[in-house]
């Protein structure tokens, strides 16, 4: 246990250090956006500079719930304060959410009255936006295939670095036909995508929070493991849910026939359910008496009887 909260907080040092890294590339450009979207009169600027605001806001979030993770458990909160980082990705995708809500309105009113938008200076401004939230989404991606936390920010970067492409591809437009409903369009389209992965972090956090079984771990599966077992009669009680990513939680009472040789039963399954499903913390209690109705449901070597 001890290795594996050194191992942990070695990774939050990492993360945090990249976070602050993009923290500061994501509010200094966003200066330099929001002003040159007043200059041009570019939506795709400003909605972009506005996606960044949240952005700042967003990744510091993150930073904090990395920071918050690292504090020791206490006897009301005994698994620590993990969700912490879940419960910040959950808010991450609320913004998104809010954000592309915000610009499709504006889009909408620029559709209605669309006005000329100085195209070159914009574009200009478009291409380093996106050089800088691609350095930004290299720095991150490294960390977010078992953070979702991370994952959450880098959404907020990758969906800025499609702000840049819509405005660059709306200033070519604009610069080559002068059709300057381009601007209102591309706008449009990106608020699309960006609702798409609000929507994917939306609901990996969601179910994390409502501790939905965990992907990857089939409970079919783990009672199938657990009963054929010698000595094992049946499962019941079966539970496994995520406290964070990568710290995944099963608890269980399993029938037995006797007590004999059961600390052998226990360390055993443990270990197999550890090493096989990835399971972080395990928690078995064995019985020697059959499960009943109102215990919940039990399973009998794979049957499950209601």
């Amino acid at each position: 246990m001890e290795h594996q909260n050194h191992s942990r907080n070695l990774k939050n040092v990492r993360e945090k250090r990249a976070l602050g890294i993009v923290l500061v590339l994501t509010f200094i450009f966003m200066i330099v956006e929001a002003g040159a979207g007043f200059y041009t009169g570019s939506l795709a600027l400003l909605s972009d500079a506005g996606h960044m605001l949240a952005d700042v806001f967003a990744i510091s979030l993150a930073f904090f719930a990395i920071w918050f993770t690292e504090k020791p458990s206490t006897s009301t909160k005994t698994f620590g304060f993990y969700r912490a980082e879940i419960l910040a990705a959950f808010f991450n995708s609320l913004l998104l959410f809010a954000i592309s809500a915000g610009i499709l309105i504006e889009a909408y009113k620029r559709l209605m009255t669309p006005h000329e938008v100085k195209s070159v200076e914009m574009t200009i401004v478009a291409v380093v936006g996106l050089l800088i939230n691609l350095a930004s989404a290299y720095v991150l991606f490294k960390y977010q295939s078992g953070n979702l936390n991370i994952k959450g920010a880098l959404y907020h970067v990758l969906s800025d670095a499609l702000g840049s492409v819509g405005a660059i591809v709306a200033g070519i437009i604009m610069i080559t036909t002068k059709w300057y409903y381009a601007d209102s369009l591309i706008s449009i389209l990106v608020s699309i995508l960006i609702i798409r992965g609000a929507w994917v972090l939306f609901k990996e956090s969601s179910h994390i929070l409502l501790e939905g079984t965990p992907k990857g771990i089939d409970l079919d599966l783990v009672q199938t493991c657990i009963c054929s077992k010698d000595n094992v009669i049946s499962v019941h009680d079966l539970h496994a849910w995520t406290l964070t990513q990568g710290f995944e939680a099963l608890s269980a009472h399993v029938v037995v026939q006797n007590m004999e040789n059961s600390e052998e039963i226990l360390s055993g399954l443990k270990q197999e359910l550890s090493e096989k499903f990835k399971i972080s913390h395990v928690t078995l209690q064995l019985e020697i008496e059959e499960c009943d109705e109102a215990n919940g449901p039990c399973y009998d070597n794979g049957i499950s009887e209601n």
